[in-house]
């Protein structure tokens, strides 16, 4: 695959449809919907499967979404230097591959009676190993196969998979529990994964995003250029902020969602399902309103004022209750999640546009260390709060996060940012 070095404008001479005209792309998008299929199945049968079949309390819980995400912290950084030296297409189908066998490991050892909590455990920690791979590695792909101007398009287009994936995986996921118990939803995660890596085949085959002879550059040296890219980076610092109080407020609600539906409330998995889905529709909707609005008003004002005026509906979400309060809180969640759909799309879109090609492992590694740790934060100490002061109060402390997300990016050179700049220059070698 060729390497472009120069991007136009984003409002330059690509075509509307010039992402789906490229194969890549294609493979890509296809694999990822297979992926996310068995990502949100799994994201609602596993904690499932510690409450009902396990008999998990709200620590256990915490502990559990904590171990999920806690990779990005043990590993995060060094992954991002690994990804730029390694081939992007290898990363991918080998993550995806793990998370099958490890789905699969969980409903086998369910069917043999020997499945514990502790095993549940490790699944959760190593998946979250290949997640941080499987994320790192397919950010840093994306801009290679569509190039700096067609970013926006194909960040939005994935950014709509995820949340359409939210909404249909994470219905389907509810479901399958009610109707075949939770470890057997776990297998049909674990066939996505399957058949995502089946796909990633097809991909074409990429060098390394870095020269071969930089393996001989430090691993620390490396590491160090992609934490100064973001940090040195107003811009880049702010996203890194609001995306953080982000992922703790939204962490803390999803951590004690299960306990409070299930435990408090006693309403069925479907309904948690159901509600975790008008998030997925939230973020769809968001995402695909990112690109339209922001070739309107910019970049930095859709970031801004959108979040001025939505992230406050995070406050909504701890009524949660029986009859009309679980649409009031359904409608929060729906509005927060809108807010970081369009987040999502123009936030990553900038980080793209502002890294060179032999940084994009790493800034997306920094960023994933940053926004993953703070979900293993977040549920660590939603786990904490629960305990001590209930599965509301959890839930409460989220929906501050998540009110005041906004403010990092509100308050810094990103809220007048009508189109961001294009950085093509390759780092200088520590």
């Amino acid at each position: 695959m060729s390497y472009q070095v120069g991007w136009g404008s984003l409002n330059g001479a690509m075509h509307h449809d010039s992402a789906w005209r490229n194969p890549g792309f294609r493979t890509l998008f296809t694999a990822t919907t297979l992926s996310q299929l068995g990502v949100n199945i799994g994201y609602v049968a596993v904690p499932l499967v510690a409450v009902s079949a396990l008999d998990a309390g709200p620590g256990e819980v915490g502990v559990l979404a904590t171990l999920s995400t806690v990779a990005f912290l043990l590993i995060g950084l060094p992954a991002g230097a690994w990804v730029d030296r390694m081939r992007h297409r290898r990363v991918l189908i080998g993550a995806d591959l793990a998370r099958f066998a490890l789905s699969a490991s969980v409903p086998l050892a369910w069917w043999a009676g020997s499945l514990t909590l502790g095993q549940l455990y490790v699944v959760a920690l190593l998946n979250g190993c290949a997640t941080v791979f499987a994320d790192v590695g397919a950010q840093s792909t994306l801009p290679r196969l569509v190039g700096r101007d067609g970013l926006v398009q194909a960040n939005s287009v994935i950014v709509s998979l995820i949340a359409a994936g939210n909404v249909a995986g994470r219905g389907a996921g509810g479901g399958l529990v009610q109707l075949l118990t939770a470890p057997v939803a776990l297998a049909c995660a674990a066939v996505g994964h399957l058949a995502s890596a089946l796909r990633l085949l097809a991909l074409p085959a990429t060098p390394a995003a870095q020269a071969v002879d930089g393996t001989s550059v430090r691993l620390s040296a490396q590491i160090k250029q992609g934490v100064r890219h973001v940090f040195d980076s107003r811009e880049l610092r702010a996203l890194a902020f609001t995306g953080t109080l982000i992922n703790l407020g939204s962490s803390m609600a999803n951590t004690m969602l299960p306990v409070l539906f299930v435990r408090e409330l006693g309403l069925p998995a479907g309904a948690l399902g159901l509600f975790w889905a008008a998030g997925g529709a939230g973020l769809l909707l968001g995402a695909r309103c990112a690109g339209p609005v922001s070739r309107r008003i910019g970049y930095g004002p859709t970031l801004g004022w959108a979040g001025l005026c939505l992230a406050p509906a995070g406050l909504l979400v701890p009524l949660a209750g029986h009859g009309p309060w679980l649409w009031v809180a359904g409608g929060g969640w729906l509005l927060a999640m809108f807010k970081t759909g369009m987040d999502n799309v123009l936030g990553v879109t900038i980080r793209q546009r502002m890294t060179p090609d032999d940084l994009l492992g790493r800034m997306n590694a920094t960023f994933r260390f940053v926004l993953t740790g703070a979900l293993a934060v977040g549920a660590a100490a939603a786990g904490v709060i629960g305990e001590v002061a209930g599965a509301r109060a959890a839930l409460w402390t989220g929906g501050v996060f998540l009110a005041i997300a906004f403010l990092p990016v509100f308050l810094s050179p990103v809220r007048v940012l009508r189109e961001p700049p294009v950085t093509v220059a390759a780092p200088q070698r520590a």
